[in-house]
């Protein structure tokens, strides 16, 4: 049952890193310098999914505060700069896209897409971090506290938190190459085929600093895992790059959503069975069976998951559906 719940975990995070990155994505290509009609155009394209994509965090997070609740406290205790710095990025770009088209001025409309920028900014990295701090362990003690955060200020936690800012934005471009008109999409190709290749950098110079980290050597309990599916991550990127090349964006969006997923199975399955792997003294490493809720209570939540998984993947099926296709300039948000 634990196994069943580490998988469900990472799934919902996976999703959310998907669906959540091309929100941040798209707040990310605000940067650019593109004018009023067309940032309001590439939050059209987004308006639809936006706040459906924030409910797969709320869903990690009940998961793990309710099916791993050890795991929690000692991953919140020993990543809080770079948890918190995601979650106000989640909140600067909530509240900037709510509140962006509330006032006429184009100047304050401008600085709430400023704010965008910035909240994308911030959860791209964090969350990268975040995942980085995992897969190179944590200064995890025999009394099972996680002792400081000097363990997220290294080499391989800054270039995977680069790498997936790189695969954020590269991910975003892609999504709007598949929902703006058609003319907007083909003029933003070149830009998402450059940021797929900036991407590809930043994933290779984040796989060679790993390579050469001993943390993430001495942490990695299956390194052979990690670097298939970091090779895979690759691949990805390719054939979004490809993809593109040839106009088809569905199959390079449905690639850039692999890549983004893909860490966070990368993580779970090197570390495996090992949630968090201590750096200081081995034997106090966490598994999955250590942090997990007692039998009783996981069965308790799976009655309360029977119902909710479901519908929540139906809700998210049923909006690609009816919001499937391109956008002609009209916008369905209240926003």
């Amino acid at each position: 049952m634990e196994l069943a719940w580490h998988a469900l975990l990472g799934l919902f995070f996976a999703g959310y890193l998907v669906l959540g990155g091309y929100d941040y994505g798209v707040g990310l290509l605000l940067a650019r310098g593109a004018d009023a009609s067309r940032r309001r155009a590439a939050l059209n394209a987004v308006g639809p999914f936006f706040l459906g994509n924030e409910v797969w965090l709320v869903a990690s997070a009940g998961i793990l505060f309710g099916a791993f609740p050890v795991l929690e406290g000692e991953l919140l205790a020993g990543s809080y700069p770079a948890v918190l710095t995601a979650l106000a990025g989640v909140i600067l770009v909530t509240a900037g896209v709510q509140l962006r088209s509330r006032p006429e001025s184009m100047r304050a409309r401008t600085t709430w897409d400023r704010v965008i920028v910035v909240g994308s900014l911030l959860a791209a990295l964090g969350w990268g971090v975040v995942l980085a701090g995992l897969l190179q362990g944590v200064p995890l003690h025999a009394d099972g506290h996680v002792a400081g955060v000097t363990h997220l200020f290294t080499p391989f936690a800054a270039a995977a938190g680069l790498a997936v800012l790189a695969l954020t934005v590269a991910h975003g471009a892609t999504f709007l190459t598949l929902r703006l008109p058609a003319v907007e999409g083909d003029r933003l190709r070149p830009l998402a085929r450059r940021l797929l290749r900036t991407a590809l950098v930043a994933v290779g110079a984040a796989v060679l600093v790993g390579v050469f980290s001993d943390r993430v050597r001495a942490a990695a309990q299956r390194p052979m895992v990690g670097v298939l599916l970091a090779v895979l991550l690759v691949v990805a990127l390719l054939t979004a790059w490809v993809a593109l090349g040839r106009r088809r964006p569905g199959v390079a969006f449905a690639a850039t959503s692999a890549a983004l997923a893909l860490p966070v199975l990368l993580v779970g399955a090197t570390l495996w069975p090992y949630v968090l792997v201590s750096t200081v003294e081995p034997h106090a490493s966490l598994t999955v069976t250590d942090a997990a809720a007692s039998a009783p209570t996981l069965r308790l939540l799976g009655w309360l998951a029977v119902p909710l998984l479901p519908a929540l993947l139906g809700f998210q099926a049923m909006c690609w559906w009816i919001f499937r296709g391109r956008i002609d300039g009209r916008a369905p948000v209240y926003w």
